[in-house]
């Protein structure tokens, strides 16, 4: 049985200068309660990573407006105008990351390998600094693995065991965020006893803390 906490305790686990992961495209599968709970207790200088940025009212977006953010490592920053206000003002450090290239960091991290190889950014300032393989005739750069200290995920249904399963496109990329943080924690809009395990999605071996959205 996994650990069924309020938002505020799970969040309080979250130091200043922690890295964390979250999970959402845009604002879809996104842990809001978890987000909007980050702000709230205005924990600073931290390093996320994420797929985006959303939109300046909107979960991570907010915690962009609220300066919250050290560093972010992401792939798309076009729909929030504040993120790229900040990084052309110097006030946040973004690192611009090919959306597969960063699901493979993460990837490579949650699988514990060395790394991924990857054509991706080949020939442009992506390959500068990096090392660089040829095999067969083709050039590939090399990529690190990519992990944090927490992971903010969502899910549709999460069972007490931990077990997560998903509703349409909300998956994205909290499968796997959730392999490659040391705490991971499971936003849930439903809560159940025992989930089918033809419906699993993320077992539950990867979640630490259960946050129920419906109780906070």
């Amino acid at each position: 049985m996994k650990s069924v906490v309020s938002a505020k305790k799970a969040i309080s686990m979250i130091k200043d200068g922690s890295s964390i992961m979250v999970g959402g495209f845009l604002e879809c599968g996104a842990p809001d309660i978890l987000i909007d709970e980050l702000v709230k207790q205005n924990i600073k200088n931290l390093t996320m990573i994420s797929n985006d940025t959303t939109y300046p009212h909107a979960d991570k977006g907010r915690l962009i407006v609220n300066k919250q953010i050290k560093k972010l490592i992401t792939s798309h920053i076009g729909t929030n105008p504040e993120t790229g206000r900040q990084m052309h003002t110097g006030e946040l450090d973004i690192e611009l990351v090919p959306m597969g290239t960063l699901i493979e960091k993460i990837r490579a991290k949650g699988t514990g390998l060395g790394g991924v190889l990857t054509p991706t950014g080949v020939g442009t300032v992506l390959e500068e600094n990096k090392d660089t393989m040829e095999i067969d005739g083709k050039k590939f750069i090399f990529e690190k693995p990519l992990g944090a200290d927490f992971a903010l995920i969502y899910g549709t249904k999460v069972d007490k065991f931990g077990n997560v399963a998903f509703y349409g496109t909300t998956r994205n990329l909290n499968t796997v965020m959730a392999t490659a943080a040391d705490t991971v924690i499971v936003q849930a809009d439903e809560l159940v006893d025992c989930l089918d395990p033809n419906d699993v999605v993320i077992p539950g071996l990867f979640v630490d803390y259960i946050v129920v959205k419906e109780n906070n």
